[in-house]
């Protein structure tokens, strides 16, 4: 009985260490959603209005971030006749438009990704937390089953 019933610590000392894991994650990635949402709302970018989707909206969502970022490129490919910033000459004053535009989009779609990352660590805290749980309940079914035989002998 005693072999089993530390397997059962052992199980049980895993179960409380993922589940500790999982709420740490699923802290850290909440709190990584709302920082870049509340960043990205204190830059009062707002999606302009003839963008695909969320036309006027405050960006802080990775929807928002996404569609600004589309309309920001269909906006400098339109001032460039459709060239992109590499295809244009050194010297054409629209390539700094276009420089700018690259770089706005780049920190739109770097929020994108961090929003990804938020939700993807999120997402593991909980199937840690599952995890932790289920190996708690297999740990509780080792110590009954270790018991059961003790008790027939009684």
């Amino acid at each position: 009985m005693s072999n089993a019933v530390s397997k059962s610590q052992h199980i049980k000392i895993l179960a409380i260490v993922v589940m500790v894991f999982g709420a740490i994650f699923a802290v850290a990635g909440t709190g990584t959603w709302i920082a870049v949402s509340s960043n990205l709302a204190a830059e009062k970018i707002v999606v302009a209005e003839d963008a695909a989707a969320f036309a006027g909206a405050t960006v802080d969502t990775p929807w928002e971030a996404w569609a600004q970022a589309d309309i920001i490129n269909h906006h400098a490919l339109e001032a460039s006749g459709g060239l992109t910033y590499s295809e244009l000459d050194r010297e054409d004053p629209v390539r700094e438009t276009m420089m700018n535009g690259s770089f706005l989009r780049a920190s739109l779609f770097t929020s994108v990704v961090a929003f990804g990352v938020a939700l993807l660590v999120f997402g593991l805290g909980v199937v840690f937390i599952i995890v932790g749980e289920t190996l708690r309940r297999v740990a509780a079914k080792v110590e009954t089953s270790a018991a059961a035989p003790e008790l027939a002998k009684v």
